[in-house]
């Protein structure tokens, strides 16, 4: 009766080992998973309503557009949009640092002081707000691209010259990455914007894109 016991227990040990032999080999058959993609960087925008799609649906902004593009094309890399409709640079000046904290962005974008110059506010202090954003930017660790913006002569060429100036010199002084103008490539065409002759339409957007794309593509890699 001991001889059976033995070869039975022998029969299950062997069916085991073979059941164990068998699944290593078809694992190491398998073809290897894909590695698991790395933690995504962010990408802060904080801006005034041409960057919040002001009269438009969200998704159809140049912001959204360009984490769609990011989506494609850069993968590594995520958009957090924190723009805000009618904010200025003290706005975004006291913003700034919690939402460094909140995103712990690898890059920020700033496009802000439309509305400074739009209401004739200081210029010095537009100028000392803006400074103080691109300072907690780089403190935090985050490279910072400006985005200037121009305005029209109504309170004298010289509010706009020195307005105008204003992102050039910061960028000069602080070394960020710099697009001169967002509007440029409409700026000239009534058409690509709202019956406000301020904000862009949603058929604008996409030129907006591809112009602020030339200046923060060379960011992201």
């Amino acid at each position: 009766m001991r001889i059976p016991k033995l070869w039975r227990k022998a029969r299950e040990l062997f069916v085991l080992t073979l059941f164990l032999f068998v699944s290593a080999l078809a694992a190491a058959q398998e073809p290897a998973q894909a590695m698991p993609i790395a933690t995504q960087r962010t990408l802060l925008v904080m801006g005034d309503s041409l960057s919040a799609a002001y009269g438009l649906a969200a998704e159809q902004g140049w912001v959204a557009l360009l984490g769609e593009r990011m989506r494609h094309e850069k993968p590594d890399w995520r958009v957090v949009n924190a723009s805000i409709s009618g904010e200025t640079t003290a706005g975004g000046a006291a913003r700034i640092q919690a939402a460094l904290r909140e995103h712990e962005p690898a890059l920020v974008a700033i496009e802000l002081g439309a509305n400074d110059g739009l209401r004739g506010l200081p210029l010095e202090q537009a100028r000392a707000n803006l400074e103080r954003m691109i300072a907690a930017a780089k403190t935090s660790g985050a490279r910072v691209l400006l985005i200037g913006i121009r305005i029209p002569p109504n309170y004298g060429p010289d509010y706009a010259l020195v307005f105008d100036a204003i992102y050039t010199d910061l960028s000069k002084q602080h070394n960020t990455a710099l697009l001169p103008f967002l509007l440029e490539p409409i700026a000239a065409e009534r058409d690509a914007f709202l019956p406000d002759n301020l904000h862009p339409t949603a058929a604008s957007q996409p030129k907006l894109l591809d112009h602020v794309w030339t200046a923060l593509a060379p960011l992201l890699d």
